[in-house]
């Protein structure tokens, strides 16, 4: 019970990481009903544009200018490669079978890790990611890294930001005009192409934040870094309610708790004990998914953010 404290702060933040790639998935397939299988490599890609703007950097520059610069090298590699595989990979099949865009989408996440893998010849090991001048910070048992600080405050106002951009601007209402029914919101003006080239925008602008945060947070990227973490982002969307925008963060919270606690106690149950521990922490998350969709298949919140509003 000592530990507990730390192993809920753990699973906080790891699943506000999960909660920020997951959106990236849930506001596609609320849009256009498809599931970007290689939204973890547009994380992964997020984190090498960061590095990238942090080794063009001037030896020495301070943290505090070179952490908003990093920022913005991110985004822009993620955006872009984001806005790119919805238009020259997606949009073309946008009336095809469910098959040939889920099938483009695994061929897309293989070719960006390759990319990367031949971009960073050394990319197959850990490449260190420069950490952030502050911290580690101590409230009562529980230790808080500067990383942690970052993807908390990050998750915060990326998610704040979402929501006032859904809710009040002509753009986000669109959005969920297009989700509620994309025929109808043709019909009434509404130009859905541009809107979904936004939704897939956002995601990818989430997902460059998530894969800077991943650095901060453990001090390294490496090129395989999207396919795990894409998983259980994907996870967290199904776990929360595919195409609701708060289901994809509640989702990865709990999805993050969970694999904290089982880590830290499923081996102190008796007769259990070989099956604790990190490398068991994905099953039993995956267990987790499956009892949430066998007791509730719509996912914890169920309905998609547009049939609410």
């Amino acid at each position: 019970m000592n530990t507990l404290p730390q192993q809920l702060a753990n699973g906080l933040f790891l699943g506000s990481m999960y909660g920020l790639i997951a959106i990236g998935y849930t506001m596609v397939y609320g849009i256009v009903q498809l599931i970007n299988f290689a939204h973890g490599e547009i994380f992964m890609t997020g984190g090498f544009g960061a590095l990238t703007v942090w080794l063009w950097l001037p030896h020495g520059i301070s943290m505090w200018i070179a952490v908003p610069l990093m920022l913005v090298g991110g985004a822009l590699v993620a955006v872009l490669i984001a806005v790119g595989a919805e238009r020259f990979a997606y949009r073309p099949l946008r009336g095809a079978p469910r098959l040939a865009p889920l099938i483009t989408a695994i061929g897309l996440s293989l070719a960006l890790q390759q990319i990367v893998f031949n971009l960073y010849p050394d990319a197959k090991s850990n490449r260190p990611f420069p950490q952030l001048p502050f911290g580690p910070y101590h409230l009562g048992s529980i230790s808080i890294q500067s990383g942690d600080v970052f993807l908390i405050a990050a998750g915060v106002v990326c998610m704040t930001g979402l929501a006032f951009f859904v809710r009040t601007s002509r753009t986000g209402r669109a959005m969920q005009a297009t989700a509620q029914d994309p025929d109808t919101a043709r019909l009434m003006g509404i130009n859905t192409d541009r809107i979904i080239v936004v939704a897939f925008a956002i995601g990818g602008l989430f997902a460059a934040v998530a894969g800077i945060s991943y650095g901060f947070k453990y001090g390294n990227v490496d090129y395989s870094m999207g396919f795990q973490a894409g998983l259980k982002a994907f996870t967290a969307a199904v776990l929360g309610g595919i195409g609701n925008i708060y289901g994809a963060m509640l989702g990865g919270v709990v999805l993050g708790l969970a694999e904290a606690m089982a880590t830290a106690y499923i081996s102190d149950i008796p007769g259990m004990e070989q099956f604790g521990g990190q490398a068991w922490a994905s099953v039993w998350a995956f267990i987790l998914l499956i009892l949430v969709l066998l007791l509730r298949p719509q996912g914890l919140l169920g309905e998609r953010v547009a049939d609410r509003a």
